[in-house]
């Protein structure tokens, strides 16, 4: 007779999500700017969902977070639905403009752990600020 102690690994693993390979999510989170507060993110979007066109990937979401001093990424409500959208298999991309927009350099740590996280689930994280998307046109 089984007992509920003898649960298989199977039974307790969820099953893996393939993300969707032509569907990216992308995530803005830039400082406001003095005169005209919206410009930044404006253009911080246009830029991402620019890259992903060129690219022939589908914007499923554009999540923006205001910045903060706070460099946990965890902290952010729209960088945990990042998390949330990677987990559910939404995208195969998350786009940003730069490395700092996941924790500054100060914290880079933080933003290795995540990218980690998104790769750990078959995501990858792709920079849309063309000296960085350049550089990776390259490496191919």
């Amino acid at each position: 007779m089984a007992t509920t102690e003898h649960i298989t690994r199977e039974e307790t693993t969820t099953p893996a999500v393939r993300p969707d390979p032509c569907s990216a999510v992308l995530y803005v989170c830039a400082e406001r700017g003095i005169y005209l507060p919206e410009l930044p993110a404006a253009r911080a979007e246009e830029e991402g969902r620019a890259y992903a066109w060129t690219r022939g990937w589908r914007v499923a979401e554009v999540i923006h977070d205001p910045t903060t001093e706070d460099p946990e990424p965890l902290h952010r409500t729209g960088w945990r639905r990042v998390r949330t959208l990677a987990a559910a298999g939404t995208a195969a991309t998350v786009i940003v403009r730069w490395p700092a927009v996941i924790a500054p350099d100060s914290a880079a740590d933080l933003r290795h752990r995540e990218t980690r996280w998104l790769q750990e689930r078959g995501v990858q994280v792709r920079y849309s600020w063309e000296p960085l998307a350049q550089q990776e046109t390259r490496r191919g």
